[in-house]
C-alpha cells in the first residue's frame, strides 16, 4: 500500500526520464520532507550509481528512504506497531500515553493525529497510522521540545508590572557596533518583533528644532526621533497585546524635549498613557490593564495628582530643573556609607559628596520640559542609590536603570539586554522569554514577588522542590555543516548547559561523531539535579570540533527548564544571530520528576 502511494506521488515527475538534484530537493519538499539543501546534494551524489548527474525513479527511492526514513524513528514505531505497518489507534494512544506522557489523551485525539498527518488515504480511513504518518508527526510542531501551552498566553496578566520579568532591550537602536555601527530603524522592529516590550531611545539635540536618536559621543549615525516613533507606532503590538515602555535616555534641551512631547502624543493618540488608569493608586497596574498601552520613561517633576490636575493646560516654555544624584563609587561599602550620608540632614554640601576622602556622588542640575515630564505616570526614571535606600524610599511608580557591571556586582549573576549582540547573551534572553506565548511579560515565581522573601539565589532553598531532569539525546538532523568543510560533513559534538540560580549552572557535553552531520547518532543520558527550577534556563549547542582553531558554533535552542515537553521530542536549532536553521534539529528523550 505504501509503495503504491509513494509511486502515484512522484511517477509524473520522472514522464520525462531522470530527474536532476535541484528537482529531487523540490521532489522530497513536495512530499513534505522538509530537507537541508547541502544534505541533498551530498546524498544524491553518493545514489548517482552512473555520476551523470541525474538519478532513475528507483535511485529517487533510496534517498527519499535515507532522508525520511531514520532508524530511530523506525524502532518507536515498531515497538507501538503490532504488525510493523500499522499503528491502530488503540496503538497510537499507547506510544502517546507510555512515551509522551499525554495523560490527557483519548480515542478521539488519536484519530484526529491520524486525519492530520496520514498521507495514504486508504490507511486514514481504516483509522490507522503508516510509517508515512507517523514520521510526518514526529517532525511536527506538536512534538517539539517546547510546551505548546507556553507558546501562549497562559499565566495570570492581573498582577502589577513588577511582579513580572519584562523583556528589555538597552541601545535598541544599534545594529552591530556599539562606538561606530549604524543606528537602524531595524534594531527596534526586530526587537517588537521578537516581543520586547521596553525599548531604549537615546534622545539628543538635532538640527532643525529635530531630536535624533544615536549613542552619544560616538560616531554611529543617526536617526529622527519622530521616525524611530513612527516605526514603534506601526509594530508596537505585532507579537504581543501588552504595554510597551519607552525609556528616554534623554539629552536634549526644554525645546526640544517639547517637540518629542508633540510627536509622542500625535503619533501614539490614545495608545499614549498620559493619566493614571485609578484616581488614587498605590501599586502599579497590570499588564492586562495597560493593554495596547504606550508608557514613557523619562524624568518626572512632581506628583501624578499634580499632573492630573495640569492635564490640558498649556505647558510650552515651562520647564522645572531639579538636583540629580550621579553614582561615582559603586561598591559595597562605599554605597552603605554613602547612605548613611544622604539620610544624615547635616550633611547638604553641593557638588561632590565625599566620605573616607573618596568621592562617592556627585550632583549635576537637570532641565525638564513640563510636557514631556507629565507623559511619565507610571514609569518615572530615578537614579539607583542601593537596595535599601530604593526600599526605605521609593515611591511604587519609580524604576531604577542599572548599569551591566554594576548589576553583575550587585547579583553576582550576568545580566542580558542587547538585543542587537547576537551570542550567548541574547539566546538566555531570547529563550527565557519563550514562556508565556512570547508576550514579554513573564511572572515572577512566588518567591521573588513576595516583599518579605528570604530566597537568596547562593543559598540551597529550603521550600522549593527541585526537578530531577533526565535528557537522552539520541540524534542530529540535518545538521549545519561546518563552515570548513567542502560538502556536508562535521565533527559534531553537543553541549548541553543549565543556567540558573549559581548552584543549578552545569554543563556536560557529548562524545564527538566524526565527519557526521547529516545522522549523528549518540544515545547518550544525562541528569540533572535543578534546585530552583523557576529560573533554570537549558541551552542546547551543536557545535563541530576543532582542536585547533577552537570549536566551531553550529547552531542552538534554549528554553526555561519547566517549559520541556517530556517524551521523545525534537529541538529546533537556531543560528548564531537567531534565525532558524530549520529542518536541522536535535532528537531527544525528555524525562522529569519533581
Amino acid at each position: 500500500m505504501e509503495n503504491k502511494w509513494f509511486l502515484s506521488k512522484i511517477r509524473d515527475e520522472f514522464k520525462g526520464g531522470k530527474i536532476n538534484v535541484e528537482k529531487t530537493y523540490r521532489l522530497l519538499e513536495k512530499l513534505d520532507i522538509p530537507c537541508n539543501y547541502i544534505h541533498v546534494k551530498s546524498v544524491f551524489k553518493d545514489n548517482d550509481r552512473l555520476k551523470q548527474g541525474r538519478i532513475t525513479i528507483e535511485e529517487f527511492r533510496s534517498i527519499y528512504r535515507i532522508i525520511a526514513h531514520r532508524e530511530e524513528i523506525i524502532e518507536i514505531f515498531n515497538t507501538y506497531s503490532g504488525n510493523q505497518k500499522f499503528l491502530f489507534e488503540k496503538n497510537l494512544l499507547q506510544f502517546l500515553i507510555q512515551e509522551q506522557y499525554a495523560l490527557d489523551m483519548t480515542t478521539n485525539i488519536a484519530f484526529e493525529i491520524i486525519q492530520k498527518y496520514e498521507p495514504i488515504e486508504e490507511v486514514k480511513r481504516a483509522h490507522q497510522m503508516s510509517f508515512e504518518g507517523f514520521i510526518r508527526y514526529m517532525g511536527s510542531p506538536e512534538c517539539q521540545i517546547l510546551k505548546t501551552d507556553c507558546g501562549k498566553v497562559y499565566q495570570d496578566m492581573n498582577h502589577p508590572l513588577n511582579d513580572y520579568f519584562i523583556s528589555s532591550s538597552h541601545n535598541t537602536y544599534l545594529v552591530s557596533d556599539q562606538l561606530l555601527g549604524p543606528s537602524d530603524l531595524w534594531g527596534y522592529v526586530s526587537a517588537l518583533v521578537k516581543g520586547c516590550r521596553c525599548l531604549e531611545i537615546d534622545c539628543w539635540d538635532g538640527s532643525r528644532n529635530e531630536p535624533v536618536v544615536y549613542h552619544g559621543y560616538t560616531l554611529t549615525s543617526k536617526l529622527l526621533f519622530k521616525t524611530v516613533i513612527q516605526s514603534i507606532q506601526k509594530y508596537a503590538f505585532i507579537t504581543s497585546d501588552y504595554p510597551v515602555v519607552l525609556s528616554l535616555e534623554n539629552h536634549c534641551s526644554p525645546s526640544q524635549q517639547e517637540v518629542m512631547a508633540d510627536i509622542l502624543q500625535s503619533v501614539f493618540g490614545d495608545a499614549l498613557l498620559s493619566d493614571m488608569l485609578d484616581d488614587f493608586p498605590d501599586k502599579l497596574p497590570s499588564p492586562k490593564a495597560l493593554k495596547f498601552k504606550i508608557l514613557v520613561r523619562n524624568k518626572k517633576i512632581g506628583s501624578l495628582r499634580e499632573t492630573r490636575e495640569r492635564k490640558g493646560s498649556d505647558k510650552h516654555g515651562q520647564v522645572e530643573e531639579y538636583e540629580e544624584i550621579d553614582q561615582d563609587v559603586d561598591d559595597e561599602v562605599k554605597e552603605s556609607k554613602a547612605l548613611a550620608i544622604l539620610e544624615d540632614d547635616s550633611q547638604k554640601e553641593p557638588g561632590a559628596i565625599i566620605a573616607a576622602g573618596l568621592p562617592l556622588f556627585r550632583r549635576r542640575r537637570v532641565k525638564v520640559a513640563m510636557a514631556l515630564s507629565d507623559l511619565v505616570i507610571y514609569t518615572k526614571a530615578e537614579k539607583f542609590i542601593s537596595f535599601q535606600h530604593s526600599r526605605l524610599y521609593q515611591q511604587f511608580n519609580e524604576s531604577n536603570s542599572i548599569g551591566e557591571s554594576e548589576a553583575r556586582k550587585l547579583s553576582k549573576l550576568k545580566v542580558a539586554l542587547n538585543f542587537q549582540t547576537p551570542g550567548l547573551p541574547m539566546d538566555l534572553q531570547n529563550g527565557k522569554f519563550l514562556d508565556n506565548g512570547c508576550s514579554g511579560y513573564i511572572l515572577k515565581p512566588h518567591f521573588l514577588r513576595d516583599i518579605k522573601t528570604e530566597f537568596n539565589p547562593n543559598e540551597t532553598p529550603k521550600d522549593i522542590d527541585p526537578v530531577t531532569l533526565t535528557i537522552r539525546l539520541i540524534s542530529g538532523i540535518q545538521l549545519p555543516p561546518s563552515n570548513h568543510s567542502s560538502s556536508n560533513k562535521a565533527d559534531t559534538v553537543v553541549v548541553l548547559e543549565i543556567f540558573g540560580v549559581p548552584n543549578d549552572h552545569v554543563k556536560r557535553q557529548t562524545r564527538v561523531i566524526k565527519r557526521n552531520a547529516f545522522c549523528p547518532r549518540w544515545n547518550e543520558t544525562f541528569t540533572f539535579i535543578i534546585q530552583v527550577p523557576e529560573l533554570a534556563l537549558i541551552r542546547f549547542v551543536v557545535e563541530n570540533q576543532s582542536l585547533i582553531t577552537g570549536n566551531e558554533f553550529l547552531g542552538q535552542y534554549t528554553l526555561p527548564v519547566l517549559c520541556m515537553n517530556k517524551g521523545y521530542r525534537r529541538v529546533p536549532l537556531f543560528s548564531k544571530m537567531g534565525e532558524s536553521l530549520e529542518p536541522a534539529a536535535l532528537f531527544i528523550y525528555v524525562w522529569y520528576v519533581r
